[in-house]
């Protein structure tokens, strides 16, 4: 839990830093750059994103950041995370096998049609690839490691990639835009020049202002 935000960083560290399509020698890739970075603390990733990961279409690299103590007495509740942890990862990476499936099942009492129509639902194909970083606790200093550890890698990708990890220019298109269409939402200037899906949201919100107060509660 303490490391609630870091995945919060990671998205700006490497989304920004990484996410282009043009080399440094102002070509366009032909290959993927930077990737789409998102995670959450403890198991509440578990029931939002992991069936993703287990049986997705996409393959998404993912890692695990544990710590082997807790920084304050916690019961068994450490130990449970965890097993949490590497249970993930082991599923991840070996998954169960359609034979596996079919054993369980069997030996659940399920047969016939029931049987197979369940059982693919509960293959998991493994050999989804991800990385555990085990610490032995988090302090200041280990955390400046994990942050040190992300921005050699994002810096490593960028060069192998041939692309430029320090400009920012996709951020400065959608700025100039809002500074365009400031006077346009405020100011009810003109939205006649603007394009039609543009337009169309500026005079719906235009429409909501004039319309009744709204019904819900203070």
């Amino acid at each position: 839990q303490r490391l609630l935000r870091f995945a919060a960083h990671l998205q700006q560290l490497d989304m920004e830093s990484n996410g282009k399509r043009v080399t440094r020698q102002s070509r366009l890739v032909e290959y993927r750059t930077g990737p789409v970075v998102w995670g959450e603390p403890g198991t509440n990733g578990q029931h939002a994103f992991f069936q993703l990961l287990h049986q997705g279409t996409e393959i998404v690299p993912a890692d695990f950041l544990a710590a082997a103590e807790p920084r304050e007495e916690m019961g068994d509740h450490h130990a449970k995370l965890l097993a949490n942890c590497f249970a993930q990862s082991e599923a991840l990476a070996f998954g169960k096998t359609e034979a596996e499936v079919r054993e369980e099942l069997t030996q659940a009492g399920l047969s016939g049609e029931a049987l197979e129509k369940l059982l693919l639902h509960k293959v998991f194909p493994g050999n989804r690839p991800t990385n555990t970083l085990l610490y032995r606790r988090l302090d200041p200093h280990m955390l400046g490691m994990l942050i040190a550890l992300y921005e050699h890698k994002v810096f490593v990708q960028g060069a192998i990639w041939d692309i430029n990890s320090f400009d920012q220019w996709g951020v400065e298109l959608g700025k100039a835009l809002a500074t365009r269409l400031l006077p346009v939402v405020r100011d009810g200037a003109s939205a006649e020049d603007l394009d039609s899906s543009t337009r169309g949201l500026v005079e719906r919100c235009r429409a909501m202002r004039r319309g009744p107060p709204s019904s819900e509660p203070d």
